[in-house]
């Protein structure tokens, strides 16, 4: 990693002079957006401040990034941090000075922002509690990482039509949807994986093509590589719109795509030497001999070792907790935080007393299923978001939290603010994307609704758009459906799958 930190600091330079032309208003907000991306920031709604997205590969924060991130908050009075599902963490609302300081000293800390945007390969994705989830088939962290290092090597070396996001799962959960993406390696209980690719959410989206079964962890490089020399060959170069790894199978057709990405394998399997040797890491830390039982205290397979789970509403958690949680485990052993696809935090190799005292600091979590709902960060921050996700989340909980339901008779709601799908409200079993509705009155603000949405490996599914609803009605509709299922003694699960006429009867009061 610091090699490449060093071949990338020279282009910061670069990434100040254009930030010092966006904010004398000397280039426009598409210029720009168009160059700074490729350092993982981007000006907010308005123009009038920036973002900075730090590449943290399968979401894992060190104790050292962790106080880099907790000085950087009281540094420069950051008063907005998002978790991403890409597993990034968002420093919002910086000013141009302080943005360019900021990406230095991510930088002096081998946080790499580099192709936190743009056309380049992004954060690499992995299962959040790889090495410690109780019934995964093996450890992927490890070969994330390897792949996370080979990726940057490319940003220099190739141009890219579009974005290229690479992901590994480790169980048939699949948070980081690896059967969808531009690129996903999926664990089996055999120790291999099998390689699927040319996948994605958002507008036409597709599951990807299974290019190859049960290959050895320590060849992905190869897979890597001929995905991008796949989409090197066949991306969409002339239409941004159509320049995503998807549409290589609309216009190939699956089978060609296949043939076509399989023919790219042979060769870099013939010409290079990409075989990778990985040591994965054990932890020998032990248990305090006492036991734990706390829904959000997840038992890991290290005997006496737990993760604690901690869900900001939004995912957004309040930038002072950094500080909080930075004292917390500083005199913990191996203790880690890692970032969730789904928005959440885990702590992780925590003894049963040291998960008491970080189950304490984050009292403030979401409470249930519903509670832990994805939002984007909405259109108040993000450039082309059309309706504000996170604003649209808290008045849903707001609202809902006035009923006391049971656990489980609402599910976990997906909001986008726009076809983008960056909450990834296609695979929700209710997912919401923001829009406008005609009313007599004229267009107001609305959602376009989605159900039966499901990213389970073997069980992956899109929703289906049931209509639109008005953003303002959005809470009450969610009460009204609450109630009734919470009056029939069932779950959100079992209510649609059972009486799924009735959902649709409330469904159409709002759409």
């Amino acid at each position: 990693m610091r090699n490449h930190v060093e071949e990338f600091r020279g282009d910061l330079k670069e990434f100040d002079e254009m930030t010092d032309k966006f904010y004398k208003k000397e280039i426009n907000v598409a210029q720009y957006k168009g160059f700074s991306g490729g350092f993982g920031s981007y000006a907010q709604r308005g123009g009038g401040a920036s973002m900075l997205r730090l590449r943290l590969t399968g979401g894992e924060i060190t104790k050292e990034q962790l106080k880099f991130i907790v000085d950087s908050v009281e540094k420069y009075n950051i008063s907005l941090t998002h978790i991403t599902t890409c597993q990034s963490l968002q420093l919002h609302n910086l000013s141009a000075e302080q943005v360019c300081e900021l990406i230095q000293e991510s930088f002096d800390h081998g946080i790499i922002t580099r192709g936190g945007g743009g056309d380049f390969p992004r954060n690499v994705m992995c299962s959040p509690l790889s090495g410690v989830q109780k019934g995964e088939y093996f450890n992927v962290l490890p070969y994330a990482e390897e792949a996370a290092d080979y990726l940057l090597g490319f940003i220099k070396k190739v141009k890219l039509p579009r974005k290229l996001k690479v992901c590994f799962s480790n169980c048939k959960e699949n948070v980081t949807h690896a059967t969808f993406r531009d690129l996903g390696f999926v664990a089996k209980e055999n120790g291999c994986f099998d390689v699927y690719s040319a996948g994605g959410l958002g507008r036409e989206p597709r599951m990807g093509a299974l290019v190859a079964c049960d290959i050895a962890p320590e060849k992905i490089l190869y897979y890597i590589k001929a995905m991008i020399d796949t989409f090197l060959a066949h991306g969409n170069y002339e239409n941004r719109g159509k320049a995503r790894t998807r549409f290589m199978q609309e216009t190939l057709g699956t089978e060609r795509y296949v043939k076509a990405y399989q023919e790219k394998l042979a060769k870099v399997l013939d010409e290079e030497d990409l075989d990778l040797t990985v040591a994965i890491p054990e932890i020998t830390k032990q248990g305090d001999n006492s036991s734990l039982d706390n829904p959000r205290a997840i038992p890991q397979k290290q005997p006496g070792l737990y993760a604690v789970s901690y869900h900001p509403i939004g995912g957004s958690p309040k930038p002072e907790f950094f500080r909080k949680l930075y004292a917390a485990i500083l005199p913990m052993e191996d203790v880690r935080v890692r970032l969730s696809p789904d928005e959440n935090m885990y702590i992780i190799n925590l003894t049963a007393s040291e998960a008491e005292e970080i189950l304490a600091l984050t009292a403030d979590s979401a409470k249930n299923t519903f509670e832990s709902s994805i939002a984007c960060i909405g259109a108040s921050i993000c450039q082309v978001g059309a309706r504000d996700s996170q604003s649209l989340l808290h008045a849903c909980v707001e609202r809902v939290r006035k009923e006391n339901f049971a656990d489980g008779v609402l599910p976990q709601i997906h909001i986008s603010g726009c076809p983008s799908s960056c909450s990834a409200h296609q695979i929700a079993p209710l997912g919401f994307r923001g829009g406008v509705k005609q009313t007599p009155d004229g267009p107001k603000p609305a959602f376009a609704v989605f159900e039966n949405g499901c990213e389970i490996e073997g069980e992956e599914a899109f929703g289906e758009e049931l209509g639109v609803m008005l953003e303002s009605e959005i809470p009450e509709f969610l009460a009204e459906l609450g109630k009734e299922i919470a009056a029939k003694n069932m779950t959100y699960e079992q209510f649609t799958a059972e009486q799924h006429d009735k959902f649709m009867e409330i469904v159409k009061e709002y759409i």
